[in-house]
């Protein structure tokens, strides 16, 4: 199995999928973390290891945002049939509850958080919270920064503290997920991170700061609002995860399903979160497996689309969960 998925993931370097990566399983009872390649393709770049830090992108949906609401619920502190209006001012749609957040059955007429990069963050804010619905909610699945964004609203609320703050406490400090934070250059140096993207409008490589481009715009201004942001490794994500498999209560909403074009031949087993910047983490409570792949695909610049990287992971995902 070992010599499988380094074939494939040496094969995706060699192919320019990404400059490195490192890959982390946890089956019948074994951990094993893998560092593949280096941080960029330049000659001189630093070799990745297995806890290199890596923008994990919308990960930051499950881990921590949906789980801290989810946990929320299962205080009895909150409820998902609770009206979103309730927690959050200025949104006037008393249909939508808690729970169509948790399930992304919410169709806001924004065409993206991503088209609004750019905007005054009080606009962008203004956007998200007073956009009129599209649709009934709860009737069909739609994947949004902007419906994340209202959870982490409501968590910050009901807290009254700020997302990093709260996932720290409840969750990175007691499980030990040392290298884990949503302000990196706060805690390691610059070369302990593994950069993204090369960005024209933010002045160059982006290395320690978030990728996303709302995200980025929100937390310059001290808004935490859980659609993007979290650093991490894959060592803590496995940590993660073996707490998940002890409070499965975290795996009944907020993740992905049912998409084989990245889940592979076992999807029907697994819950699922994606990050655009290149990574995955896999869930299969029947064979109590995990998968974590953390790369950095969108360097220097981004691809037109997912095909290589998703081929990547049902590949391994395959090889994981037989």
């Amino acid at each position: 199995m070992e010599q499988s998925i380094s074939t494939r993931a040496n094969r995706a370097i060699k192919e320019k999928v990404f400059p490195g990566c490192v890959v982390g399983w946890i089956k019948d009872g074994k951990k094993k973390v893998l560092p593949f390649g280096n941080f960029t393709y330049e000659i001189d770049s630093k070799k990745v290891d297995k806890d290199s830090i890596y923008d994990v992108a919308s990960i930051t949906k499950v881990i921590p945002t949906s789980c801290l609401l989810l946990d929320l619920v299962h205080k009895g502190q909150i409820s998902l049939e609770d009206q979103v209006a309730k927690y959050v001012s200025g949104f006037r749609k008393p249909e939508v509850i808690i729970k169509h957040l948790l399930s992304y059955t919410l169709n806001l007429e924004i065409s993206s958080m991503t088209s609004l990069a750019q905007k005054p963050v009080q606009e962008i804010i203004d956007t998200v919270i007073k956009a009129p619905l599209r649709e009934k909610p709860g009737v069909n699945y739609l994947y949004t920064n902007s419906t994340a964004a209202l959870m982490g609203f409501i968590v910050s609320k009901v807290t009254g503290k700020k997302l990093p703050d709260l996932a720290e406490e409840r969750f990175f400090n007691p499980l030990g997920m040392r290298r884990s934070t949503f302000e990196p250059l706060k805690k390691f140096s610059k070369e302990e991170v593994v950069p993204t993207e090369v960005s024209d409008w933010r002045g160059g490589l982006l290395q320690g700061e978030v990728h996303d481009e709302s995200t980025y715009i929100l937390q310059k201004n001290g808004y935490y609002l859980g659609a993007a942001g979290l650093f991490s490794t894959v060592p803590d994500l496995l940590i993660f995860s073996e707490m998940i498999f002890k409070n499965t209560h975290f795996l009944e909403l907020g993740w992905q399903s049912n998409e084989p074009k990245f889940m592979g031949e076992y999807v029907s087993e697994i819950k699922c979160k994606t990050g655009f910047t290149g990574c995955i983490l896999m869930i299969n409570l029947k064979k109590n497996s995990v998968l974590v792949i953390l790369s950095n695909r969108v360097y220097p610049k981004r691809p037109e689309d997912k095909e290589a990287i998703n081929r990547l992971r049902t590949e391994i995902a395959n090889i994981i969960f037989e």
